[in-house]
């Protein structure tokens, strides 16, 4: 059913490719019902912790406690399992259906630092069937379940996490080592631990093989750092208010869930936290996440749907996911899909986002092997400043060496069901103000980025455009004010691009580089200042036919 399924799609993305059909102007939604997630409701019964003997002393293991009036108000129905304000520790909880776990203001949930709490369990991690240590929060086939509230909840993730030197100060580091745990053989990287350090150094490490037994995954435990929330097959979810801090690894992973609403949230992982992503939504239906903020060590907000064939075989795409509202502070990118997307992501809403400080800002990244398809994604009112990178970036490159996707040497490969794609993306209305490229295009040349609408963008950055492989392409009002003008966009093996309203600062030596004999039908109108003949220029085979300069 699924190869069928991929045969039908590959059939469609090669008639695009190769007959080169124009794309029409996308449109935005008409309507967003199908994308908003039933809400989850509960009984007012309430099951305060302390009387199932918590204790908010933080030193007390409260998991049984806490675990018993979870499954108590469960078992009666639903209600609110209430964590008044005071530190509460304890270790892994498994959140039932019908039950609202609500932390007070003032509250602490604070996930225990001992790593033997944690058992080992079978999983997922980054696309893949893994066996990683139990998650601090998880639910599996629950329905009706939530964390509402204004306390905090704590991952206890430094007790985990591999740290590299290069992230922190020299007092830093020299606190961190002698704090325990062991360094690399290269001293740049501390570990927590012997079985850290070990699971660090095998290839793999983690990912679940046939004929495996959980008890082979022992030796290597504690590297195997949980999510600090996954929730898995799950229904009608609400995250509203709390905040979640310290993750092990990922902070927030529903995985193929349906009806997820995630409100008012923050969530904080240090600069240095290593695969600290924000919230990972990966295979789900039916998602809003509004009016929250995140500072991660990895990606802000991202989406995902499994990685390579195992992605394919599940065949569950994230879809119908609307994002509003919400500001990212420092992470590797604040709007992120892949690059786990194989089994694909589409009908995707983002708008009136703030990006500050974060590496890039809408990051869109894949390579060969993934397959999947990435489409119908319209992006409004996007703020950015200070990027470390690019401002949007479109990569089926991702973790590639340079010497792989060299200009002119790269050669295409038969496009299969792992051949990925990215296509049917509005995005509108953005302005960034500081980044090291505007905007980086990267596609594959058997399976080029096509259908990109881009309206009313302006950025200011280091360098201006960059693009590869690519079809069917729109800017229309784009302001590029790159410091470094030379040139101002640079274009290699693209067909039908149309700039409608392109402005540049006016002491731009070179407009515009056109690399390769593959470019077709480049069309610029208006251009403000209008360029000069000799302000483009064409190399490796590219020529002038190829240009189209009208100044109207």
């Amino acid at each position: 059913m699924h190869r069928l399924r991929y045969s039908m799609i590959l059939i469609m993305i090669m008639t695009v490719v190769h007959v080169g059909i124009k794309a029409q102007d996308l449109s935005w939604p008409t309507s967003l019902a199908a994308y908003m997630p039933a809400q989850p409701k509960f009984p007012k019964d309430t099951f305060d912790i302390r009387k199932y003997g918590a204790l908010p002393d933080g030193r007390t293991i409260n998991t049984q406690a806490i675990q018993a009036a979870i499954d108590a108000c469960s078992q009666a129905g639903g209600g609110v399992v209430l964590v008044p304000d005071g530190f509460w520790l304890t270790g892994p909880l498994v959140l039932k259906s019908n039950v609202n776990l609500h932390l007070r203001h003032g509250a602490l949930l604070q996930f225990s630092r001992d790593l033997q709490q944690y058992p080992l369990v079978k999983s997922s991690y980054e696309g893949l069937v893994a066996v990683r240590c139990q998650s601090p929060l998880s639910a599996q086939n629950a329905e009706n379940i939530a964390i509402t509230g204004e306390g905090i909840i704590d991952g206890g993730g430094d007790a985990w996490r591999m740290v590299k030197k290069s992230k922190l100060s020299p007092d830093e580091w020299k606190r961190l080592v002698a704090s325990g745990g062991v360094l690399g053989a290269d001293g740049e990287t501390w570990y927590p631990s012997e079985k850290s350090l070990r699971g660090a150094q095998m290839p793999d490490a983690g990912v679940w093989k046939p004929g495996m037994q959980i008890s082979d995954f022992e030796p290597i435990k504690d590297f195997l750092r949980p999510n600090l929330l996954a929730f898995t097959s799950c229904k009608k979810i609400l995250l509203q208010g709390v905040s979640f801090r310290n993750s092990p690894a990922w902070c927030l992973h529903p995985l193929m869930c349906t009806d997820l609403t995630v409100s008012h949230i923050n969530v904080y992982n240090p600069a240095y936290a290593q695969n600290g992503d924000g919230i990972d939504v990966e295979s789900c239906t039916r998602v809003l996440i509004e009016n929250s903020s995140f500072a991660t060590g990895d990606d802000g907000i991202c989406l995902k749907s499994g990685r390579n064939e195992e992605g394919r075989k599940r065949g569950m795409p994230t879809q119908y996911v609307y994002i509003r509202n919400c500001t990212v502070y420092h992470a590797h990118g604040g709007f992120v899909i892949g690059s786990e997307m194989s089994g694909g992501v589409h009908d995707v809403v983002v708008e009136h986002c703030t990006f500050v400080g974060t590496d890039n800002g809408l990051r869109f990244k894949t390579t060969r092997g993934r397959g999947g398809v990435v489409e119908n994604i319209f992006i409004n009112g996007v703020v950015m400043e200070n990027i470390v990178h690019d401002a949007i970036l479109f990569d089926m490159y991702y973790m590639a060496t340079a010497s792989a996707v060299e200009v002119g040497k790269v050669k295409a490969e038969p496009v299969s069901e792992a051949t990925p794609a990215f296509r049917r993306f509005l995005i509108r209305n953005v302005v960034c103000n500081g980044a090291q490229r505007g905007i980086y295009i990267r596609g594959l040349p058997e399976m080029p980025v096509s259908e990109l609408q881009l309206e009313n963008i302006t950025l200011t950055s280091q360098q201006g455009l960059i693009c590869s492989d690519a079809r069917n392409l729109s800017f229309i009002h784009l302001q590029l004010y790159p410091v470094h003008t030379s040139p101002v966009v640079r274009l290699a093996r693209v067909q039908h691009i149309r700039f409608n309203g392109l402005s540049y600062p006016s002491v731009a030596q070179k407009l515009l580089i056109v690399e390769g004999k593959e470019n077709a039908h480049i069309q610029l109108t208006h251009v403000e200042p209008f360029p000069s003949k000799h302000m483009i220029e064409y190399a490796e085979g590219a020529i002038p036919a190829m240009v189209s300069l009208n100044e109207k």
